[in-house]
C-alpha cells in the first residue's frame, strides 16, 4: 500500500505579507477570525487521510511552533503527527534553506526513516479545499513518477505562475515559470476536453505548487544542487521523465500578499463565499481554545463573521471579520475590516492600570470608526478614532503607528492608537 509523507513548505521571510509577518512566519498569520493560514494545508492533508505531516520553516517560527503544539495531537493508534522542521545546522550543511527544493533536500535524513512510497509537497500559504487522495489515485494510475496539481487561470494571471502545456492524456509536455505579460503563450492553451465551461476565460493551466513525487524520483531529483522546485527541479525532471497534471477546478487562491489576504478574508463574510468553511466533510482544524460564545449587545451586523469569545456592544459592523476575544465598545462602526482579535482578556486590574497610564484597552474604543483596514492581534485602538475615513489617497509606506499596503491600512500587532487619532 502507498505511504504518503506530507511536507508543508512554510515559505521564506514572507516579505509580501509584511507587517503581518514582522513577528511570525507566513503560515502562522491569523486567518478567518479563528484560524492560522497553516491550518488550511494541514486540514487538506488530514481530510485526505495523509496524517504524517512535516512543516518546513526557518523565519520567526516561535508562534508557529506554539500553534502546532496546541492544535495537532494525534492518538497513539493513528500513527499521525504534525511536526515542525526548522532550518538547522548539521555536520553536512550549516546554511539556511536556499529554496523549496533545498529545504526538502536538507531534511531527507528526517524523512527516510518513515519509508514513504510517495512525497506530497504543498504550500503553506494557499486557500483551497482539495481531495488530495484523488490526486494520489490519479498519480498512481498514470504511472508517472511526478504529478503536479494545476488550476486554470486567465492570460493576465498566467504571467505570475508556472504555466503547463499538456497533451490529450494530461501529460505535461512543456513548462514555463512566470512567462510575463508580453510573451506569446497561445500554444499553452488548455485542450478543449479539459477546459472548465464555468470559467471560459481561464484558458491556461498554472501550477498550484502542489506535487506528488514517487519517493525514488524525489531522492534522485535532489541529488544535485538545484534549489527551487518550480524554476529548476521540475523543468529538469520534464526532460527525462513523464509528468502528469492533476487539474483542480475548485476555488484556489494564493494569499501571499496583503491585498490577496485582505480580499480572501473579506470574501468569507459575503453571502456566498468562494471558500466554504461550513463543509462538514472537509472541516478546517485549528486550536481548541474553549472560549465562550460571542456576546452581541444591541448591534447591527451585515455580512460579518464573529469568532469565539467576542464582546461587542452597540456597534455597527459590515463586511468584516471579527477575530477571537475582540472587545468593541459602544458606538463603534466597522466597515471592511479584518480584525484578528486578541491572545488574552485584560483583567480589571490591568484595565485600571491602563486608565492611569492613559493607554487604551485591547480592542476598539467607543465611537471609533474604521474602514478598509487590517487590525493585527492585541492592538489597542482608543475612543473616537477615525481610521480610513476621508483618506482617499493612501500611499504605501510605514507611518509609525500603522502601515499602508496596496491602499489597505494595517495596524500592526500590539499597536497603540490613542484616543481621537485620525489615520
Amino acid at each position: 500500500m502507498s505511504k504518503v509523507l506530507s511536507i508543508v513548505l512554510g515559505g521564506g521571510k514572507g516579505t509580501r505579507l509584511y507587517p503581518l509577518t514582522k513577528d511570525r512566519s507566513k503560515p502562522a498569520v491569523p486567518f478567518g477570525g479563528k484560524y492560522r493560514i497553516v491550518d488550511i494545508p494541514i486540514s487538506n492533508c488530514i481530510n485526505s487521510g495523509f496524517k504524517q505531516i512535516y512543516i518546513l520553516t526557518q523565519f520567526n517560527s516561535a508562534s508557529l511552533h506554539l500553534h502546532i503544539a496546541r492544535s495537532y495531537a494525534f492518538d497513539t493508534f493513528s500513527n499521525g503527527f504534525v511536526e515542525i522542521l526548522a532550518a538547522e545546522q548539521t555536520l553536512t550543511h550549516s546554511g539556511w534553506y536556499e529554496g523549496t527544493a533545498d529545504a526538502v533536500r536538507k531534511n531527507l535524513m528526517h524523512f527516510r526513516p518513515q519509508k514513504p512510497t510517495h512525497y506530497l509537497i504543498v504550500s503553506g500559504d494557499q486557500l483551497y479545499s482539495m481531495d488530495l487522495a484523488a490526486m494520489l489515485k490519479q498519480h498512481i494510475e498514470s504511472k508517472a513518477p511526478l504529478t503536479i496539481a494545476c488550476t486554470s487561470v486567465s492570460r493576465e494571471d498566467a504571467s505570475d505562475f508556472g504555466i503547463m502545456k499538456i497533451d490529450s492524456k494530461c501529460r505535461i509536455t512543456e513548462f514555463q515559470e512566470k512567462p510575463g505579460p508580453v510573451k506569446d503563450i497561445a500554444d499553452y492553451k488548455i485542450p478543449d476536453r479539459f477546459t472548465n465551461p464555468l470559467k471560459p476565460h481561464k484558458q491556461f493551466l498554472a501550477s498550484m505548487g502542489i506535487y506528488i513525487f514517487n519517493a525514488e524520483l524525489m531522492e534522485k531529483a535532489l541529488e544535485g544542487t538545484d534549489n527551487d522546485f518550480g524554476k529548476e527541479v521540475i523543468p529538469s525532471i520534464l526532460t527525462k521523465n513523464p509528468v502528469n497534471a492533476f487539474i483542480f477546478n475548485g476555488y484556489w487562491e494564493d494569499i501571499g500578499t496583503i491585498k490577496s489576504f485582505y480580499d480572501a478574508n473579506i470574501d468569507l463574510a459575503s453571502i456566498a463565499p468562494e471558500f466554504n468553511f461550513y463543509d462538514e466533510n472537509m472541516p478546517i482544524y485549528t486550536h481548541r481554545r474553549n472560549l465562550p460564545a460571542s456576546k452581541l449587545n444591541y448591534c447591527t451586523l451585515n455580512q460579518a463573521l464573529t469568532a469565539d469569545g467576542c464582546i461587542i456592544t452597540n456597534a455597527s459592523i459590515s463586511k468584516s471579520i471579527i477575530g477571537i476575544r475582540t472587545i468593541i465598545e459602544t458606538g463603534a462602526s466597522i466597515d471592511g475590516v479584518v480584525c484578528m482579535g486578541a491572545d488574552y482578556y485584560e483583567s480589571p486590574k490591568e484595565k485600571e492600570h491602563n486608565y492611569i497610564k492613559k493607554v487604551p484597552n485591547i480592542g476598539i474604543g467607543h465611537g471609533t470608526i474604521i474602514k478598509k483596514a487590517i487590525i493585527d492581534k492585541n492592538a489597542r485602538i482608543g475612543a473616537n478614532c477615525r481610521i480610513g475615513i476621508d483618506n482617499t489617497e493612501r500611499i504605501d509606506g510605514e507611518y509609525g503607528t500603522h502601515y499602508i499596503v496596496d491602499g489597505i491600512i494595517v495596524i500592526p500587532k500590539g499597536a497603540i492608537i490613542n484616543n481621537g487619532t485620525t489615520i
